[in-house]
């Protein structure tokens, strides 16, 4: 299976982490293209702002819709792979429909910590073969106001 890479770096104007999750990235699959079961393998979560002694929760939940963004191409690992099909959206002005109550990666930690998550092998996150159907990588903060940054590594 080939690997890929996408951030919210990879496009549009990134929006100030507030009190309510904002969505830094969205994967997600579409029946235009094809329905693949994407698997996330590798999540890095930071800040870019001046650090401080806020708290920053970051969350990856479920969606059933895109939401409004910019669209990120993602970057094959290896560069003798395919494009992806799965469908990244970066810095959300629109947020997509989150499922009640799936959350799949709730972290609440100091904003001067970077967060990792590598799973165990077999234990990735998996977006369904569902059209629309996707993962949002979100962060909201009831003290820090700056701007944050999202990568996730997947897999088809």
């Amino acid at each position: 299976m080939p690997d890929y890479s996408a951030s919210n770096e990879l496009g549009g104007t990134k929006q100030a982490i507030a009190s309510t999750y904002k969505t830094l990235l969205g994967l997600s699959v579409s029946s235009a293209v094809a329905l693949r079961r994407p698997r996330i393998f590798d999540v890095i979560f930071g800040v870019e702002g001046t650090p401080s002694d806020q708290a920053i929760v970051w969350d990856a939940s479920r969606t059933t819709t895109v939401g409004t963004g910019t669209s990120a191409t993602p970057n094959p690992i290896d560069t003798a792979d395919p494009a992806a099909l799965t469908v990244a959206t970066a810095n959300l002005t629109v947020e997509p429909t989150v499922t009640a109550s799936s959350n799949l990666l709730p972290a609440a930690v100091n904003q001067r910590a970077t967060i990792r998550w590598v799973p165990t092998p077999g234990k990735e996150l998996v977006i369904p073969a569902t059209n629309l159907a996707g993962i949002a990588f979100r962060a909201k903060s009831s003290g820090y106001v700056g701007f944050a940054n999202v990568t996730a590594m997947f897999n088809e």
